[in-house]
């Protein structure tokens, strides 16, 4: 019995520093991983964006893997979903 309690108390601190990793860490960066998927869906056409390379851009068109989207007058290129850093907010513009 008294073997037994000294188990579960040598484990105990191991749990209690595994929750507040959990807590802490792990779940913050889960929701953020959610939220930054549902706004790449939530893409649409004429949507300001930024990528992860701080290019501002504007969405021509969305596609399943790739978005087209407008740097200049000039330029469209295509670019990965995963590159797309944020969504700017009307009135945030910089």
């Amino acid at each position: 019995m008294e073997q037994q309690s000294s188990i579960i108390g040598s484990f105990l601190p191991l749990i209690i520093l595994f929750a507040i990793f959990y807590f802490l860490i792990i779940r913050p960066q889960q929701k953020a991983q959610k939220t930054h998927k549902e706004m790449l869906e939530s893409l649409e056409k004429g949507d300001k964006i930024i990528t992860t390379g701080g290019l501002i851009a504007v969405i021509v068109k969305p596609e399943e893997d790739f978005i087209k989207i407008k740097l200049n007058d000039d330029t469209i290129v295509k670019l990965d979903r995963a590159y797309v850093s944020k969504k700017v907010e009307v009135g945030n513009e910089a």
